[in-house]
């Protein structure tokens, strides 16, 4: 899974360094790790902005610009909230393309609503589209944060792709 990552990550990095776009993160159940995927390609600061870690209700609000409304009536694994935290990422880093995910890595903090393994990621481009998706995964809790990643790579390499 670690090489498919690198893979993916140089990939990424191709694309963007050809168009001469950048790309920022904003991750509460990776922790860093798509952050940390992008980085450990040599050369990536000519095309990776920033990163944040917004774990916290209180750090998606006060560093991204998530609207405490959002966090109060859909929780922070929701559609609403990860498209507000791309979006804000975008925006405050001046990147041309954001990324932002949330989800219950666990074993524990599921429920039947939303169950161990509930991801949502949103994609904010320069251009205004913001998408999202909700994944469910299987595994244990490093198995669902790989995943995630490996999603969020692919998603921006897709994005990354349709900006010009």
């Amino acid at each position: 899974m670690e090489q498919r990552i690198k893979k993916l990550a140089q990939k990424l990095g191709s694309i963007l360094q050809q168009k001469g776009l950048y790309v920022s993160t904003v991750e509460s159940c990776t922790g860093g790790g798509i952050a940390y995927a992008i980085t450990s390609v040599s050369g990536s600061s000519s095309w990776f902005n920033q990163g944040y870690v917004t774990y916290s209700n209180e750090a998606k609000h006060s560093l991204v610009g998530v609207n405490e409304n959002t966090l109060q009536n859909f929780g922070a694994v929701s559609q609403q909230t990860v498209e507000e935290m791309a979006s804000g990422c975008r925006e405050k880093s001046g990147a041309d393309l954001a990324v932002s995910v949330s989800g219950i890595a666990g074993p524990t903090g599921g429920t039947d609503e939303k169950p161990v393994g509930t991801v949502w990621m949103g994609i904010s481009r320069r251009d205004g589209k913001v998408i999202s998706r909700r994944f469910l995964f299987d595994g244990d809790r490093d198995s669902v944060r790989m995943q995630t990643i490996i999603c969020a790579l692919e998603a921006l390499i897709d994005s990354a792709g349709e900006l010009s």
